[in-house]
């Protein structure tokens, strides 16, 4: 065993644990793929063992990788605690879903307040399921969105909290028959085939969350549309279109739509902050306690008597308030 072993090294060889695949490691610390197995077999000289199995087709660990596993998360952890002691951390990056839609910028913004002398870098990534990747890949730090909807394999390494039921809503075509109503029944969308995001592979979160509402009331979910990236674009499709879209009601309007607020029941979308288990970073305890302070302060987390929420979004969210 070396007496003097390098974090870099250590942070290699996370990389390369956790992706189990060198080229995706090699992206991750924005290194080039030689210079990453370099480093990978000069660590494993000076620990005296094969941290990694390669093949052709996979990377795996070996038990004295998985043994080191958990000491290198310790030290990289320890050293990132240092540096903020020491200095400036570097700015927390945070994901707010999508331009215009309110919780995740409310939060952030009070975040600021608290904390206006360290940076919060908003980011867009327009769904949870790629925020995530993009958080385990160390590329991101917090977001927000659909917990439970998450694939078990990303929950496991990613930690939440509850900030919002956000009411559900859905936007209609100005000329639609139910466009003049104040709010729209769930079962009065019955026949129809509502825009929920299916096809994108950003988004599966809520779709899932589309089908568990409108199973056995008639409503069906709507085939994959064109990939839209930004507003303009996504609002001229949906315009093509024609089809209702479900949305929550902070959903930012679009010219020649409206939003009417569903009822019978009342359906709500549980809204999480999110982050990569094992995130050591200053800001990130502000951040918790302005979702915290929010949703106490807004009543966020109230459920109305006709409310409707997932089972598993209830039972997951029951513990993270």
């Amino acid at each position: 065993m070396p007496q003097d072993l390098e974090p870099r090294l250590l942070r290699v060889f996370l990389a390369v644990a956790e992706e189990l695949h060198f080229t995706r490691a090699a992206a991750r610390l924005f290194v080039a793929q030689q210079a990453l197995s370099r480093d990978v077999r000069r660590l494993e000289r000076e620990l005296g063992s094969d941290l990694f199995v390669r093949t052709t087709r996979q990377v795996a660990l070996t038990p004295e990788g998985e043994r080191l596993l958990p000491y290198a998360r310790r030290v990289l952890d320890a050293q990132e605690e240092l540096r903020a002691a020491f200095g400036r951390p570097r700015p927390l990056l945070v994901d707010l879903n999508s331009p215009g839609l309110r919780t995740s910028s409310l939060v952030l913004e009070r975040a600021r307040r608290l904390a206006p002398d360290h940076e919060l870098m908003a980011r867009f990534e327009s769904g949870l399921t790629w925020a995530a990747a993009e958080m385990i890949a160390g590329r991101l730090d917090a977001s927000f969105g659909r917990y439970a909807g998450l694939a078990p394999s990303l929950r496991a390494r990613l930690d939440h909290q509850l900030v919002r039921y956000e009411p559900m809503a859905v936007v209609l075509p100005e000329e639609h028959r139910l466009a003049s109503w104040e709010a729209v029944p769930v079962g009065e969308l019955a026949g129809e085939e509502v825009y929920a995001g299916a096809g994108n592979p950003r988004t599966p979160e809520w779709t899932d969350l589309a089908r568990q509402l409108f199973e056995g009331r008639g409503v069906r979910v709507a085939p994959p549309a064109p990939m839209a990236v930004g507003e303009d674009e996504f609002r001229r499709v949906m315009a093509r279109s024609g089809r209702p879209v479900l949305a929550v009601e902070g959903f930012p309007a679009m010219p020649g739509t409206v939003r009417r607020p569903l009822v019978e029941p009342v359906p709500l979308s549980p809204v999480s902050l999110v982050w990569r288990k094992g995130l050591v970073h200053p800001i990130l305890a502000v951040l918790r306690q302005s979702a915290l302070e929010l949703a106490v302060e807004e009543s966020w987390w109230e459920v109305p008597v006709d409310g409707w929420i997932p089972a598993i979004d209830m039972s997951m969210a029951s513990t993270h308030k």
